[in-house]
């Protein structure tokens, strides 16, 4: 907790002079966000037993042929992060939108369509959805949202290239929701194939957040519009939340795993970043954030849409012997890592991905901020 938090609270509290109100209302956040946190830690085992009682469990295949691979470990255990998060956004109204507030429909309709996806995410667990239904289930949850969002739809050119443009603003239209929609279903998806080890899932979404909060306070420090600052601070009080939550989950996620996380929380979590990335008005950075699941889809597009054999499980092979995993031919990063850095264990592999995911967001946090202040001035 205090590893990714720390940098945000710095930043927030100490380095840029945020206004008093603003910082009163994240650590009104933070507050409720931090008792969410504790909530999930409490509940999860709790919900695992209910899970395992309705026979709602699998087995870890990459542990295979070992004792630990034949322990049945309960699913689907997003829906109790999920459930808190809705709880605590909800609560948050109380202390910092009035009933006449301009963000309160925006807030509300992001909550439905975060509350959409939990329950599809779910009714996926149950049900085994084929992947042509997947694709749609993102479109279906983000419909509230659409319809309630009230925000530009330009984009600025960028001065070096608005003389080739024509124009220093770009009015899209029905092309930027039509944008936003491709970047829920992205975000969904993207999570839910980027998967397959002990705390990828979690971890990937943690370190995306992270990044988020702090892109979040250094554009509020950087930038004197009104308008920005408002929206990048709505993007706070929905993330940081997020955040603290999967931080929770994440402890029982860890390799070893105590619960699998389902496609309930891969789907929460990418429809509760989407939110926060076209709410908080940086849903071309937010795109950025995601590069490693881009280039994770890329690799994977011959066998998602059967240009070549798809396994059900596109996991590398597990050798009892070394414990440790092979590559297979199979197109992702888990299975390109160990085929470009060789074999090795389990949770070593994770965390080389991980480690991945953390030089591209922090690096990007960098040159994005400063290409973002040129281009205001």
């Amino acid at each position: 907790m205090a590893l990714f938090l720390a940098p945000f609270s710095y930043l927030a509290f100490v380095h840029y002079p945020l206004a008093a109100d603003l910082r009163r209302s994240i650590l009104i956040c933070g507050a409720i966000s931090l008792g969410g946190f504790f909530v999930v830690l409490r509940l999860i085992p709790v919900a695992a037993r209910y899970l395992l009682r309705r026979g709602m469990f699998g087995k870890d295949i990459n542990k295979k042929g070992l004792p630990m691979g034949e322990i049945t470990v309960p699913e689907s255990l997003g829906i109790v992060v999920g459930i808190v998060y809705l709880v605590i956004a909800i609560l948050f109204q109380h202390f910092n939108f009035t009933a006449d507030s301009i963000w309160l429909v925006e807030y509300n309709a992001a909550l439905a369509s975060v509350c959409f996806m939990i329950l599809l995410g779910f009714i996926d667990d149950v049900l085994d959805i084929p992947w042509r239904v997947k694709l749609l289930l993102p479109t279906i949850a983000a419909l509230p949202l659409l319809m309630a969002y009230a925000g530009g739809t330009s984009i600025i050119i960028p001065k070096p290239l608005a003389s080739y443009v024509g124009v220093e603003v770009l009015e899209l239209g029905w092309m930027y929701k039509l944008f936003m929609l491709l970047l829920a279903v992205f975000c969904t998806n993207s999570i839910n194939i980027h998967a397959g080890l002990n705390g990828l899932e979690v971890g990937q979404t943690v370190v995306i957040s992270a990044a988020v909060l702090i892109h979040n306070v250094m554009r509020i420090g950087s930038s004197k519009d009104l308008e920005t600052q408002q929206a990048h601070a709505f993007s706070i009080y929905l993330v940081l939340p997020f955040l603290t939550t999967s931080l929770a989950l994440l402890g029982f996620n860890w390799y070893p795993s105590s619960v699998f996380v389902g496609d309930t929380y891969t789907y929460f979590a990418g429809m509760t970043l989407a939110v926060v990335g076209i709410l908080g008005h940086f849903s071309e950075t937010l795109l950025l954030f995601f590069l490693p699941q881009v280039l994770n889809f890329l690799c994977s597009v011959p066998q998602l849409f059967h240009f070549v054999p798809c396994p059900r499980h596109r996991l590398p092979r597990f050798d009892t012997q070394t414990g440790l995993l092979t590559g297979t031919k199979d197109g992702n990063l888990v299975n390109i890592f160990l085929r470009l850095f060789g074999k090795c264990s389990e949770k070593s592999l994770c965390i080389r991905l991980l480690i991945f995911q953390v030089s591209w967001t922090s690096r990007l946090e960098t040159h994005s901020n400063i290409f973002l202040a040129a281009v205001e001035t």
